[in-house]
């Protein structure tokens, strides 16, 4: 007995810990397909949801105007998809880190709850978000920084240009404008607006997966799982966790924006404040009208992407244990 139980406990642990790797890898590819699906869907309305935050008095007659004006001045590549590049390492490395987050907080609630990850309630899918968006936050601040910067780049001058007119804009790309910012502001300027990107990214995610899995459940036909609801109902799910996030953090991003494409030195109630002060509170709300439109797409394109992507590497490797068995 004392021999077998040498013989097999280790090889169940090696198993656990193999398994556990093995999940988590999977999600990294599965988040890393859902953020690609993300940046390519929705990056327009977010360059023009970015403009209207930061610079409202430039695009007060609305989305319409601020698309149409950017398409105009700078077309598609250099206006509506500036800063794809960095949208893209910020949606691949934020989702990647998010998603493995999220299965490791997951199982982490799952065995503090003593249930399995498969029989959880929304709640504690919810919370293992809010756990998760900690992590996300690290790699997307930096990342985020840049697009932002990017998008902004022709408001930016025209506001820095003498008597505020229209300056001839130099463009420069994502790695020239990390030079600028680690020549001028130091490695720590990567991580300007961490505090608010914290602030929008935990509860938003609490939020984003609480709204998802809640309506996985309440969608689910009977006799299936939610993992059989077909790619429209994946879709469907998506859009609503992404609409209550972003509809619930939407103040906290605008104030996200402003620190990060101003370079301004002060905390997030700091400039909420002055926000309401100086603009109102429906200036807390610019841009929330292109966010909308774009969100559902866009976070169904990436529910969908992750879901199936995750869903086909889970059948290979099965495939290939069940070969080596």
């Amino acid at each position: 007995m004392a021999s077998y139980d040498r013989v097999i406990l280790p090889s169940l642990v090696e198993s656990k810990a193999s398994h556990g790797v093995k999940d988590i890898a999977i999600d990294l590819l599965a988040g890393t397909a859902g953020g690609t699906a993300c940046v390519y869907v929705g990056q327009p309305l977010d360059t023009v949801k970015v403009k209207m935050q930061t610079f409202p008095q430039m695009y007060s007659k609305g989305m319409i105007d601020c698309l149409l004006t950017t398409f105009r001045k700078d077309g598609i590549r250099r206006g509506l998809y500036a800063g794809t590049v960095p949208a893209l390492v910020a949606n691949i490395s934020e989702n990647a880190t998010l998603f493995a987050a999220y299965g490791v907080c997951q199982k982490a609630v799952a065995v503090t709850t003593r249930q399995k990850v498969e029989e959880m309630s929304p709640i504690y899918h919810a919370v293992s978000g809010f756990l998760a968006g900690f992590f996300s936050s690290l790699t997307l601040c930096p990342t985020e920084l840049v697009k932002c910067r990017l998008q902004a780049m022709r408001e930016t001058s025209a506001i820095s240009s003498v008597g505020g007119g229209e300056a001839p804009l130099r463009y420069i790309g994502p790695a020239t404008l990390c030079k600028q910012i680690l020549r001028e502001e130091g490695f720590r300027g990567f991580f300007h607006g961490l505090s608010s990107t914290f602030a929008r990214e935990m509860p938003g995610y609490f939020f984003f997966f609480g709204g998802y899995e809640l309506s996985r459940y309440l969608l689910t036909p009977k006799g299936k799982t939610k993992d059989e609801i077909g790619p429209l109902r994946t879709i469907l799910c998506g859009g609503i966790g992404g609409t209550l996030l972003w509809v619930l953090i939407f103040p906290t991003d605008v104030v996200k924006s402003r620190i990060q494409i101003n370079r301004l030195n002060i905390t997030l109630l700091g400039c909420l404040k002055d926000i309401i002060r100086h603009e109102g509170v429906k200036a807390l709300y610019n841009g929330l009208g292109p966010t909308l439109i774009r969100t559902f797409p866009a976070t169904g394109a990436l529910f969908l992407a992750y879901e199936y992507t995750k869903k086909a590497f889970n059948s290979l490797t099965q495939n290939n244990y069940s070969i080596e068995q």
